[in-house]
């Protein structure tokens, strides 16, 4: 028991806050460049990878170069790679302006524009851009690794309740903006977003999808663990089962909820993070007229590497 309880380690908010705070502001200056990738419906095209190391932009291809940014996470630097060379910016010490201006020396001298835009976005209390944020950080090795921990962990789990479904999903990757990993399944159905938000929040509504992420949560709602719903939420979702003990409909926040403190404590996380999904799921199929046949088998790679077609379709 206590092996897989490390694997799958203790996240505490208050202790988690202050990286978790640093790191959302910085991850937005690279983030900024995806806001030039054609639009995929959702944002799928903001998404940030969670690699071995941290989180990456996809490759961006401006005129003239192309290149990544990779937040190591386990290092504590910012790694501007690119055709024309690369830069590392460090995250030891310092504040969000200085990063920034330290940044954006770097992708100069390789060729890359500044981002096009300053704005620190969806943080509360957050100053109005980076160059006004001079609060004095200091790099937390341990809660950088946790940090990293969690997403990687949610993100295994996360890609497996994906990878059957027939209809469009971008990939499972973190949304610079909030800060949360997420994982959503789209249908071609148009909805008509609330109209009293931001054009970005009303154009991430304009079609009907089911979301599963998971966040660190904020000060008004310290809730580390899995989310999901459904939009446009349905009714008839209190009192349904989730798939995990400990899992739960919270009507005034709109969402499911999986503690992480629940999740680390079933027989196998990775398996629970899936039985939620589908469990969230199978609610948009009985709640509201969700395709029941847009979810393909769930087998690994060399199955079908294996199997004809015909075993697999009846199997």
């Amino acid at each position: 028991m206590s092996e897989r309880l490390n694997a799958w380690p203790t996240l505490d908010y208050e202790d988690l806050a202050p990286m978790v705070d640093y790191v959302n502001r910085v991850v937005q200056v690279a983030g900024k460049y995806t806001l030039d990738e054609p639009f995929e419906v959702g944002w799928g095209n903001i998404v940030l990878d969670v690699t071995p190391r941290g989180l990456s932009t996809p490759t961006l291809r401006q005129q003239g170069v192309t290149f990544t940014v990779h937040y190591n996470l386990l290092d504590g630097g910012v790694v501007i790679e690119a055709d024309s060379g690369s830069r590392t910016v460090p995250l030891s010490k310092g504040s969000v302006a200085t990063f920034y201006a330290s940044f954006c020396d770097a992708a100069d001298e390789l060729g890359i524009h500044r981002p096009r835009s300053s704005l620190i976005c969806e943080i509360p209390d957050a100053p109005p851009r980076f160059e006004d944020d001079h609060v004095e950080r200091t790099w937390d090795g341990h809660a950088a690794r946790l940090i990293w921990t969690a997403f990687n962990l949610a993100a295994d789990g996360l890609e497996a309740w994906q990878a059957p479904f027939l209809g469009h999903h971008p990939r499972v990757g973190v949304m610079w903006g909030g800060f949360d990993l997420s994982a959503t399944r789209y249908r071609a159905q148009p909805t008509v977003p609330p109209p009293n938000q931001p054009p970005f929040m009303q154009n991430a509504q304009l079609d009907e999808y089911v979301s599963v992420g998971f966040s660190f949560g904020d000060d008004m709602a310290p809730n580390v663990g899995m989310y999901a719903y459904i939009w446009p939420q349905p009714d008839g979702l209190g009192g349904r089962s989730w798939g995990v003990e400990g899992a739960a409909w919270h009507p005034d926040a709109g969402l499911v909820r999986l503690p992480w403190a629940k999740l680390r404590e079933t027989a196998d996380p990775h398996q629970a993070i899936v039985a939620f999904g589908d469990a969230v799921y199978d609610a948009a199929v009985e709640t509201a007229d969700w395709p029941s046949d847009l979810v393909g088998p769930r087998v690994e790679g060399w199955y079908m590497s294996k199997t004809p077609p015909a075993l697999v379709q009846h199997g």
